[in-house]
């Protein structure tokens, strides 16, 4: 890890910090915000009393914070939403572009170990489009839990956590999302824009969800029944396990 940088010209109200700060020329940097390692402030932003800039976040120049940044997020503007993930590339839509009306579905593998972007099968006529999937055939596994998301407002994260057992598909059957998926050494990301589309992601993968849209419906379907011990909710945990695995 690195410690933070504030760029010239930034004022960062803080008075703690988990190591040192390197601060550039004209940056104000006092009372009450927190500052973790590998944090970047840019020229002329402006971070709030209390508020808590994460691992590896990145605050773009100009931007006001004034809600805790995630560990790697990516925020600007005034006030400062999350608009990407460090080390997180964007996965293109064109094979589903391709695949719209198809007869069949397809699979597109992902850099993140064992998630999978599913193409599904897609009727399109005068009377509207019918999107249909066969549990034993077209999907990864056969649901036992389905649940919804919705009304979230844009500024807002969900999801933040991994399953050490459950593994979900994800559609976001009316307006769009974006997806990062994270096995612990690569990252990518998936926009989720369309309810033919659908995001495998197998057990011990680490999953954020941002960037709802106002009429964004994201359902979920599981593997396995809730089970809150399943869940992993904190990162470094997260990557200490996946490592245990690795090594094993």
């Amino acid at each position: 890890m690195s410690d933070p940088f504030v760029h010239p010209s930034a004022v960062v109200l803080t008075d703690e910090v988990g190591v040192d700060v390197r601060v550039g020329a004209l940056a104000c940097v006092a009372g009450g915000a927190r500052l973790e390692d590998g944090a970047h402030v840019g020229e002329g932003a402006v971070v709030s009393p209390g508020v808590r800039i994460g691992a590896r976040a990145r605050v773009e120049p100009g931007a006001v914070v004034t809600h805790d940044v995630p560990s790697g997020a990516v925020v600007q503007g005034h006030p400062a939403v999350i608009v990407g993930y460090v080390d997180a590339p964007t996965r293109s839509a064109v094979a589903a572009e391709q695949m719209r009306g198809a007869a069949q579905s397809s699979v597109s593998v992902s850099a993140v170990r064992g998630v999978q972007l599913h193409t599904l099968r897609e009727v399109q006529d005068l009377r509207g489009f019918l999107c249909a999937a066969e549990f034993d055939l077209d999907l990864p596994f056969v649901p036992k839990r389905c649940f919804w998301v919705y009304a979230v407002p844009n500024q807002q994260i969900r999801g933040e956590h991994a399953h050490r057992q459950c593994a979900q598909f994800l559609v976001a059957v009316k307006g769009q999302l974006r997806v990062v998926t994270d096995d612990g050494t690569r990252r990518e990301e998936f926009w989720l824009d369309r309810p033919n589309l659908g995001l495998y992601l197998p057990p011990m993968t680490w999953g954020i969800q941002y960037g709802y849209s106002e009429d964004a419906v994201l359902m979920v379907l599981a593997s396995d029944p809730y089970d809150p011990q399943d869940y992993i909710r904190q990162y470094d945990e997260f990557l200490s396990l996946t490592r245990s695995q690795e090594a094993a």
